[in-house]
């Protein structure tokens, strides 16, 4: 009798956890999206609604270190993006932004969460990293940024930036999505005005709306952590939902000299150049390349005591390869020089009378 009591205390304890488990699963949400609670949100008519993979709370652990960037040219207002303060130490607070945003800008002006206003100060700022590092007062900010790593997100992770697209009026503005690619090789132009891909980045792939005011703004992962800065969106008339952000790694290596105001050496060959596809120009440079090449710089001049100078580099010389890297122009040959510092020695490959050669170049820093 004890034996078959027992059972019945077995059979009737899995039941009732069999049936609290389902009750938990049918009004809680508990089980879903791999075991994480949803957000419960009651509506004017006193019934409760599950709001399900809700950010709500990761928007709220980051919106405080969202700013606004408004950049003056004398009097005028010149330009507006976002920002967002990635650290503080007992005296300051440290804003990341494009470099594009501030760019020419004589003031800046950041404005808060909780729209109040207080003047920055640009401490350093690079074109080719795009990115740029604004000082202000520490006991002016609402929060500081999480930094975590987009190496560790996964292309289909829900993301979501916080910005201002349109200005002013839009400030705060959230928008969201996937993370649509990693590792994109995108063309850019440095300068304003320029018609040609100067640099090449490596850059996230993103869906989420990014509009002009977005630039400078950061890219977070579903818990709330920046894995990235905004930094361009893809202007054709016939793609939408294509935006990029730099991955956060690659400004966090550069931001210490940014900090304290030192120019990125870019290391330089020591040539001027070419696309081999610039037949016009090259022609009138004197150079005729008549074997059909599509891919590669063409060497045009060498200056006297560069490294170049020092090596078999000639005019004429149409360069494929960085230590074995292809180079398909000069936005590609930007891009694999600039993972060297002055100093370093690399290899380059390139094609004279249509065969290939290769020779040292031992780095030098820009001037």
């Amino acid at each position: 009798m004890k034996k078959m009591n027992k059972i019945l205390y077995i059979v009737l304890g899995i039941v009732i956890g069999i049936l609290i488990v389902g009750l938990l699963y049918k009004y809680t949400g508990l089980f879903n999206n791999g075991g994480s609670t949803n957000n419960v949100i009651k509506n004017y008519s006193g019934k409760t609604i599950i709001e399900k993979n809700s950010l709500a709370s990761s928007v709220d652990k980051a919106k405080d270190s969202v700013v606004m960037i408004e950049g003056y040219k004398g009097n005028d207002m010149s330009s507006t993006g976002t920002g967002f303060v990635y650290k503080a130490d007992d005296k300051y607070a440290y804003v990341m932004t494009n470099e594009h945003v501030i760019d020419g800008c004589n003031k800046i002006v950041l404005v808060m969460s909780d729209d109040s206003e207080v003047e920055g100060k640009v401490l350093g700022s690079d074109e080719y990293l795009d990115l740029a590092v604004i000082r202000m007062d520490k006991n002016k900010i609402k929060g500081v940024a999480i930094i975590s790593s987009s190496e560790k997100s996964k292309v289909g992770d829900t993301i979501f930036t916080i910005g201002t697209p349109m200005g002013y009026e839009y400030r705060g503005t959230v928008t969201s999505g996937i993370l649509s690619g990693k590792d994109r090789m995108v063309s850019v132009s440095v300068g304003n005005n320029s018609e040609t891909s100067d640099y090449v980045m490596k850059v996230l792939q993103i869906d989420a709306a990014v509009n002009p005011g977005n630039s400078g703004g950061p890219l977070l992962n579903s818990n709330g952590e920046v894995i990235g800065i905004v930094s361009m969106k893809l202007v054709d008339q016939e793609i939408e939902g294509m935006g990029f952000a730099i991955p956060i790694e690659y400004a966090m290596s550069h931001i210490e000299n940014l900090e304290q105001g030192k120019e990125i050496e870019w290391p330089v060959l020591g040539i001027s150049m070419l696309n081999v596809t610039d037949t016009t120009y090259l022609y009138r440079s004197g150079i005729d390349i008549t074997d059909g090449s599509t891919d590669g710089v063409v060497v045009i001049d060498v200056s006297k005591g560069s490294g170049a100078a020092r090596s078999d580099l000639q005019k004429g010389d149409i360069i494929t390869a960085i230590n074995k890297e292809k180079v398909k122009n000069i936005a590609y040959l930007r891009y694999e020089l600039y993972k060297y510092k002055p100093g370093d020695t690399i290899e380059i490959t390139y094609l004279r009378d249509k065969k290939e050669r290769t020779t040292k170049v031992t780095l030098q820093k820009s001037k």
